[in-house]
Parts: structure tokens; C-alpha cells; sequence
């Protein structure tokens, strides 16, 4: 079967394209985007700013769009617990947590809904945020670091969504390069293990994070089979927001016309009295200003009255 839809959404130039593919495209494919416009757009600002003979702009933007070690500096910027799982520096950092974030949302998709989808990549970003913030706090060995280190990155918000999958497919098969089939409950696992075992080894903070948002995945799918959804709350406040006027389209109203035949005596004497004020007007025109003042529509209704 030959799918036009590619075609249909790009016929108008990529950037309609874009937009067509944003609004019509799946919860999968709008979290893709916007990670990827983030991107962009701070590689833009980057631009700007070596041209303008500044350096470090990632150091100055990270403030400002990562999450804080520190629960006291995100009083102040409240936001970065949601913008910070949207943000990559670098362009292996992006690639890797798409194509995790595109294979197993993918399935992810097929098993759940869209909203879970959102649902799960936010508040297991969040709980990666919440165990990141946590550990800096408790753990001596954060304690210097915790003043200078913030996170940023989807990679959190992806193990939710892994973990998610993991735990609600623990058998279903995946071919891994070089490796084989492989379970999706062992790659869970491997993965998990092997944040673990790298926390010494540098961006620990990363790895925690990432831990945190394998919870998140697991617990979600423990709660689903219970029938409890941990994604409900936010799922119901962003299909509000959705649905609010402010996203909603105007409808166009059509109103048809009622045929001559089926008005009744009232409505058809109404009816001539208005086409023949109407005809009388556009007369008085042509007796002022002559025929070709009269515009496209008028000529119409008075050629059609001749008739």
C-alpha cells in the first residue's frame, strides 16, 4: 500500500510540512520535535554569540534551562524542572535519546495512548529531576558539586518510557546489533545496571537521574495493572488545555439557503420585497455612477434577475 501522507504534509515546503506534522503527527512525534527545535535553537543563540565575541554560552543558558542540584536555586527558576528534560548541549547527547526515545515510544504507543505517552515522559522526567536534587543533598560526596551542577538532558524521561515498556512486555523480543534477540526485561536491567555501576565514573548526577526515571516507568506499569493511572492528573489537564479556546480552531457556520419553493407565503413575499430593494439599489448605482461601478456580485445579481 503506497502512504501519501509524507508527501501530502511536505507538498506545501518543509516548514508547512513541519507544522502539518507537528499538529496532525502523534505524542511521540510532537516530544521529538521539540526536543529537536530546542536544540536548534540554542545552537542558533550559540551562533549568534560567537559572532558577537562572547564564549560559553552553554554555561550561560545552563542556569537557566537545567535543573539545579540545589532545591533552593529552583525556587527561583521553578521552570527548569520541565525544560531541562528538553535540553541537549550536544548533538550525540540528542541522537541517542531520540532513537531510545523513537524505539521504544514506538511500542510504547501500540501498548498505551498517546496522553500516557506525555504523561510518562514528564513525570518521569520530574522524579528524575526529584532523586537527582535528592541524592546532591544526602550523599557527602555531592557536597562541594551540589553549588555548581545542574542536569539536563531527556535521557531520564526516555528510561521512563523504557521502563515502562520493560515492565509491561518483560518478554517481548527485540534484535539487538551484533548481539541477537533480546529481551526487553534483560535490556531493562543492563541498562539499569549499568547506570548504576557508572555513577563513580563520572556525570553521576546523570546516572541518577536516569535511575529516577526508571522508577517512574516501573511504578507506572505496576499502578496500570492495578487500574490506577499515575499519569491520569496530567493526562486530563493537558487534554484540557488542548481542548481550551485558546488551541481550539473557530468553526466556520454555513448557512444554506431555503429554497423558493419550500417558503411559505410570509416568507416568500419577505424574500421578493429584499431582492427587489436590493435591485432597485444597484439601478440607482448605474443611473449615478454608471455599469462599471458596480461590483462582481452585483453584476451577478443583475444579470440573474433578468432572467
Amino acid at each position: 500500500m503506497y502512504n501519501n501522507s509524507y508527501e501530502s504534509n511536505f507538498s506545501g515546503g518543509i516548514w508547512s510540512g513541519i507544522k502539518s506534522s507537528f499538529k496532525q503527527g502523534s505524542a511521540l512525534t510532537r516530544l521529538i520535535y521539540i526536543n529537536i527545535a530546542i536544540f536548534l535553537a540554542i545552537k542558533v543563540v550559540a551562533v549568534l554569540f560567537v559572532l558577537a565575541g562572547q564564549q560559553g554560552v552553554d554555561g550561560m543558558i545552563l542556569p537557566y534551562l537545567g535543573v539545579p542540584a540545589l532545591p533552593e536555586r529552583l525556587l527561583y527558576t521553578p521552570w527548569t524542572i520541565i525544560t531541562y528534560m528538553f535540553t541537549q548541549f550536544g548533538f550525540l547527547h540528542l541522537l541517542f535519546n531520540m532513537l531510545w526515545l523513537y524505539w521504544f515510544g514506538s511500542i510504547f504507543m501500540n501498548t498505551f495512548s498517546g496522553s500516557k505517552l506525555t504523561g510518562v515522559y514528564i513525570l518521569g522526567g520530574i522524579s528524575g529531576a526529584i532523586v537527582y536534587i535528592a541524592a546532591y543533598a544526602l550523599f557527602p560526596a555531592f557536597e562541594l558539586e551540589r553549588y555548581q551542577s545542574w542536569a539536563i538532558g531527556a535521557s531520564a524521561s526516555v528510561m521512563a518510557i523504557v521502563f515502562a515498556v520493560c515492565t509491561y512486555l518483560p518478554n517481548h523480543k527485540i534484535y539487538v546489533f551484533l548481539i541477537g534477540p533480546v529481551k526487553l526485561i534483560h535490556l531493562a536491567l543492563f541498562t539499569a545496571i549499568i547506570d548504576l555501576l557508572s555513577i563513580p565514573s563520572g556525570n553521576a548526577g546523570g546516572h541518577i537521574a536516569h535511575l529516577g526515571g526508571a522508577m517512574f516507568g516501573y511504578l507506572f506499569t505496576l499502578s496500570f495493572r492495578c487500574n490506577f493511572d499515575l499519569t491520569g492528573g496530567l493526562s486530563s489537564m493537558l487534554n484540557k488545555i488542548s481542548n481550551s479556546r485558546l488551541f481550539k480552531k473557530k468553526k466556520m457556520k454555513v448557512k444554506y439557503k431555503k429554497k423558493v419553493s419550500d417558503m411559505t407565503d410570509v416568507e416568500y413575499n419577505e424574500f421578493k420585497k429584499r431582492k427587489d430593494e436590493r435591485i432597485n439599489n444597484i439601478l440607482d448605482k448605474i443611473s449615478k455612477h454608471g455599469y462599471e461601478s458596480l461590483t462582481k456580485e452585483e453584476k451577478e445579481i443583475l444579470f440573474k434577475s433578468k432572467n
